[in-house]
């Protein structure tokens, strides 16, 4: 997989919808500047934390709790599938409540737009494993590009949002992204148990002591 498709392959994760809904919605109405400020600092504190999985991820997974990648790409698999459901099913990513909004855009940039709507377990998941696969150069250039991308996005989020308002094309765009979601989901799973079945015909596979 080439950096440019495997970054198109993590924008797919981040999901920029989910990012456009939350901005869009947020009450009181976010200005441009608002927004830019909003935009900028969660992409900075999430790309930071995807490094940091990057870079260290693989050494907590294995030495600290033992746990082999393939497992880990299974399970996470499972958490992006019920995420992109829940998107299938009810036409959202996220349940905005009155009581998570926050005046503090410090506080705001970082939980939840860092983490877990960029940064998400899914997204860490993946990271995790492309690095293993792929190399930690290539991967943080393919975070970066997703980011990147993102972050447009994430600018032009009242426009979107406007835009498919109007078209009323809001709802079915979620859903359809929630399947794309679902499906990147389930390729996750089918790969992490293609890698367990090697091990298991090779006799790799077991947990260290």
């Amino acid at each position: 997989m080439n950096t440019f498709n495997s970054a198109l392959y993590f924008l797919a994760i981040i999901n920029p919808v989910s990012k456009i809904f939350f901005l869009s919605g947020y009450e009181p109405k976010l200005n441009f500047r608002q927004v830019l400020e909003l935009s900028w600092k969660s992409s900075v504190a999430a790309f930071l934390m995807l490094e940091g999985f990057s870079l260290v991820g693989q050494s907590i997974l294995e030495k600290v709790f033992r746990i082999d990648p393939c497992a880990l790409k299974i399970t996470g698999g499972i958490v992006v599938f019920f995420i992109g459901w829940k998107a299938i099913r009810e036409g959202k990513f996220f349940q905005q409540k009155e009581s998570a909004m926050r005046n503090d855009f410090n506080e705001l940039s970082i939980v939840p737009l860092a983490a877990p709507l960029i940064a998400g377990p899914g997204m860490i998941t993946i990271v995790i494993s492309s690095t293993i696969e792929y190399g930690f150069l290539s991967t943080t250039l393919s975070i970066f590009l997703a980011i990147l991308m993102n972050f447009l996005f994430m600018l032009s989020s009242q426009f979107i949002n406007d835009l498919f308002h109007k078209l009323h094309l809001l709802g079915p765009l979620i859903r359809l992204t929630g399947l794309l979601v679902a499906a990147v989901a389930v390729q996750m799973i089918l790969s992490g148990t293609a890698d367990f079945c090697d091990k298991i015909q090779s006799g790799g596979f077991g947990i260290r002591h």
